[in-house]
This record gives C-alpha cells, sequence and structure tokens, in this order.
C-alpha cells in the first residue's frame, strides 16, 4: 500500500475535494486526482463518488478515511516521538503524588532531575491524581484500587500500612492486645463516613475487619499522623511515615503483627505515545519506587 496515495486521499477529503487538496499540496489537480484514482484500483473499490461540483465519501470511502487518518496521525507522532528521544529530554511534567510521599519525594526526584536537567517536574500532592491525568497532569502515582477508565496504570509495588499511636494515648487508654480489642479506641483517619472508621487488615489469623469510632478526620496523611502524635487515637500509616515517628520516639506500633497491603500504580494516558520527557519521568518511577518501598517494610 502507498501511504503517499493513502495520504492524498485524505486531504482531498479534509480540504472537500481535489482543487483544494492541490492547493494545499502544491501539486497539480489532476496529479491528486490520479493518484486517488490508484489507490480506488489498489484496493478495488471506489472511495469518492465524484460530480462536477463536488466528491462525496462511499461507505467504503468513510470507513477507509477514519481509518486512514487515525492511523496517519499515529504514524506522525511516533516520527515526532522518535526526534524528541534523539534529543535531549526537555520540558515540564507535571505529576499528581498521594500526600503520603511529601516528606521524601524530593529526595526520590533528585537522581532524576540531576540526569535530566532540562526536565521541569511540577508536583501536585492529591488523592485524586488518577482522576486528573489527561487533563491538568501527565502521570499519577496512584495507591489502592483504581477506577475503571482508559488510563494506562502501571503497577510498581505497595506500601504497607500499619497501626501506630502516641505513647501517652496508650498510657492513658489500655493498649490493645488482640485485634477485637481495637474497637474499644478511638482512630484518626483520612475519612471517616458516619463517624466510623472500617479498617481490613492481615494477620496471623489471616484477614479480620474491625470498625472504630473517628476522633478526628482530616485528609491529609501528615495530619493523620501528627494527630496521631498528639494523643488523638489510633493511625493507621504508611510504614515509611510511622516507622519514622516511631525512631523518634513520638509513635509506638500497635499490634505489629497486623497490616494492610497498598497497591501503588503510574498511571499516564491511554495511547501508545506520549512524550519523551514524560516517558523517562514514567520510567524512573517504575525503577525507583518499588526499591523504595521494599526499603520501608519491616
Amino acid at each position: 500500500m502507498d501511504l503517499n496515495r493513502a495520504s492524498t486521499f485524505v486531504r482531498v477529503v479534509e480540504h472537500g475535494g481535489f482543487t483544494r487538496a492541490a492547493e494545499a499540496l502544491g501539486l497539480p489537480p489532476s496529479s491528486i486526482s490520479r493518484s486517488v484514482a490508484k489507490l480506488e484500483a489498489d484496493l478495488g473499490v471506489t472511495l469518492l463518488e465524484r460530480t462536477t461540483r463536488k466528491v462525496a465519501l462511499t461507505d467504503a470511502g468513510r470507513a477507509y478515511f477514519e481509518r486512514a487518518r487515525e492511523a496517519l496521525a499515529g504514524l506522525a507522532a511516533a516520527g515526532e516521538l522518535a526526534l524528541d528521544a534523539a534529543r535531549e529530554a526537555h520540558g515540564t511534567v507535571r505529576l499528581a503524588v498521594p500526600p503520603d510521599f511529601a516528606p521524601t519525594f524530593a529526595a526520590t526526584l533528585a537522581p532524576l532531575l540531576a540526569a535530566h536537567p532540562r526536565v521541569h517536574v511540577e508536583v501536585t500532592f492529591t488523592t485524586r491524581g488518577a482522576d486528573l491525568v489527561g487533563d491538568l497532569v501527565d502521570l499519577a502515582l496512584a495507591s489502592g484500587r483504581l477506577p475503571d477508565s482508559s488510563l494506562v496504570a502501571r503497577r510498581l509495588d505497595s506500601a504497607i500500612h500499619r497501626i501506630y499511636a502516641a505513647p501517652g494515648y496508650l498510657e492513658a487508654h489500655r493498649a490493645p492486645r488482640a485485634f477485637a480489642q481495637l474497637a474499644d479506641h478511638v482512630a484518626v483517619a483520612p475519612r471517616a463516613p458516619g463517624g466510623l472508621v472500617r479498617w481490613e487488615l492481615t494477620g496471623p489469623r489471616g484477614v479480620e475487619r474491625v470498625t472504630l469510632h473517628a476522633h478526628v478526620v482530616g485528609d491529609h496523611v501528615g495530619f493523620v499522623g501528627e494527630a496521631a502524635a498528639a494523643g488523638l487515637g489510633l493511625a493507621l500509616l504508611p510504614t515509611f511515615i510511622g516507622d519514622r515517628a516511631v525512631l523518634a520516639g513520638r509513635l509506638v506500633a500497635v499490634l505489629p503483627k497486623y497490616g494492610a497491603e497498598v497497591p501503588l500504580h503510574v498511571v499516564s494516558p491511554p495511547g501508545r505515545h506520549i512524550p519523551h520527557r514524560v516517558a523517562i519521568v514514567r520510567d524512573f518511577l517504575a525503577s525507583h519506587l518499588p526499591g523504595e518501598c521494599r526499603a520501608h517494610r519491616g
């Protein structure tokens, strides 16, 4: 199949006729007409109904036009990406990241930015990253279950969440010795529908569930950690936050044999082709974050 003939046919349809397509391409109308006629001969179908005043697509022509235009656009995009990849990556990449990562994410990005000094990263910390991809951000790190969508999600690893509380809280309240005793305590959490916090954790006896009353609710994990350190209740925190507070003496692990595994994905727009700079950031996160997640498991 001659791609030049297919491209010429698409131009004829887009410009509404042979004469306008010829003007756009800088060729004689007769050359445009012969090119389309040869394409029809190659395919063995009539693509255009010709009159003295206009051309109209046949049913076969309409089907061919839609697929050919899409394919040619894909080839053009692939060519642009190939040229982009041959050059030094540059430009801005907008990235959405869960608030859990805020304390350490600058250190995570440091090797990437050192290797690609012309790439600029704008980070938005939000729990709604997957909802923003394509419109407000180029990529997102998303934890937990993803909504059904056409987005491309690559699972990186998982973060472990465990229960933590302040030493003062555990002194003032009887520390839980068994999973069921968690229900006797209050919790601080990012959300609490109806004022209740429901935890599903895996421990020595498999998956167990418990419901606690919410004492304080805040939609930022940093706030939840600080509220727990202030003695306001139990908190389910990522280990890379909770364990750091334990080392500082601000929190204590509660029932450390219980935890929840929360999957982490990098989410990109649908389609095969994304700008080189975005692919570099995506691939960097895919190669570096799994190791960091494993490093924070205890």
